[in-house]
């Protein structure tokens, strides 16, 4: 089924209400037509779902959509339905009755679309079922859990490779927003994917601010943060499931209406909470990362780093779940020393060859937070995408560029102890141990070795041992000073750095820095309409919601309704052109819509007197 030339347009209006594709989607639906493999990399709010999506409703057959959890399908199910297309998903939540109602369906042929999880779909009578269901596409979402090389790796990814067995002739269609080109490869070599197109769209989320604050007084940060936002829906993602307790039980207190999510709690009471977030019963919900993959809510206003992240992968692909609809929306790291320590203590558990691969990455995500350049240019070129601006005008550094000082007396003294160190034992020491010589710690160790008999003994005491940790990894991301790898991590000095020392270059270092609010400016994806009218338009989706029982995204973005209430169409036609409004929902919500819309002018717009 050769569709070169072929407007896709058409049904891309009719089926979900958008005039135009995003990049690269055209691309991967043109090839999934034509029958070929595809690996897409799509950043989150890319628009990933509808590469398998368009394509199951052009074609006669069942699209097999295999996603990892139970709430990513009966929300994408939902609201398939909602735009009359037939679908449906198997999974544990389906009483016998219902299950096997859904079986009959998909041996008549009745749906375009199956989701059903990894587990479920490797069983081996689940698979010669399959194959009398006309299958056209195999889709396989969140993709990245089939590699060991990937920050969320799951082992029953890796049964899926058997898929190329059972189907050797169907297309398949792997699918995840992050990936290093290591982890791409992994994928495409696991599923056997044939002469595979593979698509890579810009890592960046242009609507999406970056933002690190010194954690101060977390608690306090995070409830100013919130109450500046009162209408506003956000994630806190906290390192352990007692932080993420404590947080919402703290923030219900202060009247944040706010639920806990980690792999701890009872299952119906983590579904429980997530729904209630879902459909804005409660605007925040405080997680560990069990929470977020395939959370497909669009609003979400914020996330928040109450705690350090682990590695950039999982840093951007949670702050990944704000914006999704591409309106503007923050992102907020909290960031302490006191963080890295707590981590590189767990690090003590983990194999020699975990533990090493996780420090790196923790000093990865150390240099990212503290880094005085472009925090976006940071975040691209981890994933080897170039920016191409000096500013991206929407993170903190950018925004408000920090402070900086004549460093250069403190790298010489920092420099100078790391070299003195070295010289005197014959071989290098960890960076803690640096800080305790140079502020005159009196340590067993630093005794034991005769360090306080240093040059360098003391010389730093007019600074906290915090502080010179600061200008010591600074020192590292200028590359002076190198750590090497293994448990020990230690320092020492790079070709770089003897130079500096034995010139005395001048040095410049920055200040740590200020939570300082931004000045209000137009944001990428902002979209200016009248906030009363999208607030009526609000009110009206959470009804309609509500009396079919889906969240309130499911019926309407916020996209589409602050397009609606800034173009306030007053007739059905003109309604059915505001990105989002499909043939199926300008049947079932456009009259409630327009009347709203043209009640709201009638009381807004003054009465004109006849004489």
């Amino acid at each position: 089924m050769l569709v070169s030339g072929v407007d896709l347009r058409t049904p891309l209006k009719q089926h979900f209400g958008y005039d135009e594709f995003r990049p690269l989607q055209r691309e991967i639906v043109t090839d999934a037509l034509n029958g070929r493999d595809v690996f897409a990399l799509l950043p989150t709010g890319g628009g990933k779902s509808l590469c398998f999506q368009l394509p199951a409703l052009l074609r006669d057959g069942l699209t097999i959509v295999v996603s990892p959890l139970i709430a990513l399908m009966k929300d994408q199910v939902d609201a398939l339905r909602t735009s009359g297309i037939a679908a449906t998903f198997l999974n544990s939540t389906l009483d016998e009755s219902e299950a096997k109602a859904r079986w009959r369906g998909l041996h008549r042929g009745e749906y375009r679309l199956l989701y059903v999880a990894p587990e479920r779909l490797m069983l081996e009578g689940f698979l010669e079922k399959a194959l009398n269901w006309n299958v056209e596409l195999i889709a396989i979402d969140e993709a990245h859990c089939i590699s060991e090389w990937g920050h969320d790796f799951r082992p029953e990814y890796r049964e899926l490779k058997k898929l190329r067995t059972h189907f050797p002739d169907v297309p398949m269609m792997a699918l995840t927003a992050t990936a290093t080109e290591r982890v791409r490869e992994d994928i495409v070599k696991q599923l056997k994917l044939r002469d595979a197109q593979c698509y890579v769209a810009s890592f960046n989320r242009p609507n999406l601010t970056y933002r690190v604050a010194p954690k101060t007084s977390a608690y306090a940060q995070t409830l100013e943060f919130l109450r500046a936002r009162p209408n506003e829906s956000g994630i806190i993602y906290c390192a352990s499931r007692k932080t993420a307790e404590s947080l919402a039980e703290k923030l219900q207190r202060d009247g944040v209406p706010a639920k806990p999510y980690h792999a701890g709690m009872e299952g119906k009471d983590r579904s429980k909470n997530q729904e209630a977030f879902l459909r804005d019963d409660v605007r925040v919900i405080t997680a560990t990362i069990a929470f977020g993959m395939g959370i497909n809510k669009p609003n979400v206003r914020f996330v928040v780093h109450y705690d350090l992240p682990k590695n950039i992968e999982g840093y951007y692909q949670e702050t990944g779940r704000a914006g999704r609809d591409g309106l503007p929306s923050e992102c907020l790291l909290l960031f302490s020393a006191g963080d890295v320590a707590k981590q590189v203590r767990f690090l003590d558990e983990k194999s020699d060859k975990e533990a090493d691969i996780a420090r790196a990455q923790l000093r990865e995500m150390v240099a990212y937070a503290e880094t005085r350049a472009c925090r976006r240019a940071t975040l691209l070129k981890y994933f080897g995408e170039e920016w191409p601006n000096q500013s991206c005008e929407s993170c903190d550094n950018c925004l408000e560029p920090r402070e900086t000082f004549d460093g250069t007396v403190a790298a010489q003294k920092f420099l100078s102890c790391v070299y003195r160190i070295q010289q005197r034992s014959g071989f290098s020491f960890g960076m803690n141990h640096v800080t305790e010589v140079l502020t005159g710690g009196e340590t067993d160790a630093i005794r034991s070795r005769g360090h306080d008999q240093l040059s360098t003994y003391g010389i730093g005491k007019e600074l906290k041992r915090q502080e010179w940790q600061a200008i010591g990894r600074e020192l590292l991301r200028l590359g002076l000073i190198a750590v090497a790898p293994g448990k020990f991590a230690t320092v020492e000095l790079t070709p770089a750095g003897r130079d500096v020392l034995k010139h005395r270059a001048t040095i410049t270092l920055t200040k740590l820095a200020e939570v300082r609010e931004k000045p209000r400016r137009k944001r990428a994806g902002e979209i200016e309409c009248d906030e009363a009218l999208f607030d009526r338009l609000r009110a009206l989706r959470r009804k309609i919601a509500d009396e079919r029982n889906v969240p309130a995204y499911i019926i309407f973005s916020d996209a589409s309704l602050r397009e609606m209430a800034r173009a306030m169409p007053t007739r059905l036609g003109d309604f059915g052109q505001i990105a989002g409004v499909g043939e199926q929902k300008l049947k079932n919500f456009g009259d409630a819509f327009v009347a709203e819309i043209n009640e709201y002018l009638a009381t807004r717009t003054p009465a004109i007197a006849i004489d």
